[in-house]
């Protein structure tokens, strides 16, 4: 399938490892230029070397080593490349745990960073996507915006936030322009979230590793965790020409986990 996308310019925040990287890895393979940003310099200049194996028709690859939640962070990335086709909003997830422990400034952080900066993103980007009538932008959120987990309460609350913003803006006058917003919802992949998650069962229940796994696994109908490839490909799609006709969704890729019709 040709996605006509060879040429376009991407951003993919968080794109060290794990999703973020699946989305790049995805991008540059269709000829995509990218630029990843995330905090870790060194991880940023392993993936970049594994991207750059990777490229097809010329793509080109950067990286800039930034906190993309705060201000300056964004500010580096449009220094380094001021326009975007595409861009992946992602965010480390806020910590698991109790609601009665979250104070203010827990909740304002993960809404900086799993909310606001998106947003921040967006804005900075939709009209000069609209502009040339070209866009596409991918928020990586989380399958509890469809089935809220109860340790993950300040994820539920900022990522739900900005599904309800991305609702509204994705069909305001940008679409009839070619620029689409799309969240994708992720559940259980292999990544470090997801480890993160594991030990933090492990604490809570004085269990091994492998039975929370086990146990993790069986909430799953194909009996397994998704791979940051499998996640890439459907963002890759949803960065194409060809879905064009797909935007203001909320995608679940989650092995089947979410039981409802709707």
């Amino acid at each position: 399938m040709e996605l006509v996308i060879a040429g376009k310019t991407a951003l993919v925040c968080g794109a060290s490892k794990g999703l973020g990287y699946g989305c790049a890895e995805a991008l540059v393979k269709e000829g995509v230029n990218v630029l990843i940003v995330a905090r870790g310099e060194a991880d940023l200049q392993a993936a970049s070397a594994r991207l750059h194996t990777v490229a097809t028709q010329g793509a080109w690859v950067k990286y800039v080593a930034a906190d993309i939640t705060t201000e300056a962070g964004r500010a580096a990335v449009f220094a380094a490349q001021p326009e975007f086709d595409i861009v992946v909003t992602n965010a480390g997830g806020p910590p698991p745990g109790d609601f009665r422990a979250w104070d203010k400034e827990a909740w304002f952080k993960a809404v900086e960073a799993n909310m606001y900066t998106p947003i921040a993103l967006i804005q900075a980007t939709v009209d000069g996507m609209a502009a040339r009538g070209f866009g596409r932008i991918i928020n990586i959120t989380s399958s509890a915006v469809k089935a809220p987990i109860d340790v993950l309460g300040l994820s539920n609350g900022a990522r739900s936030g900005l599904t309800g913003f991305v609702a509204g803006v994705a069909r305001s006058g940008i679409a009839a322009q070619g620029v689409t917003i799309n969240n994708i919802l992720p559940g259980l992949f292999d990544t470090d979230r997801l480890r993160g998650i594991t030990e933090n069962a492990m604490q809570k229940s004085g269990k091994s590793k492998e039975q929370v796994q086990a146990a993790q696994q069986h909430t799953i109908p194909v009996r397994r965790f998704g791979q940051p490839h499998e996640f890439g490909a459907l963002c890759a799609f949803l960065c194409s020409d060809l879905a064009g006709y797909i935007t203001g969704q909320n995608l679940l890729i989650d092995g089947g986990a979410y039981a409802g019709t709707f």
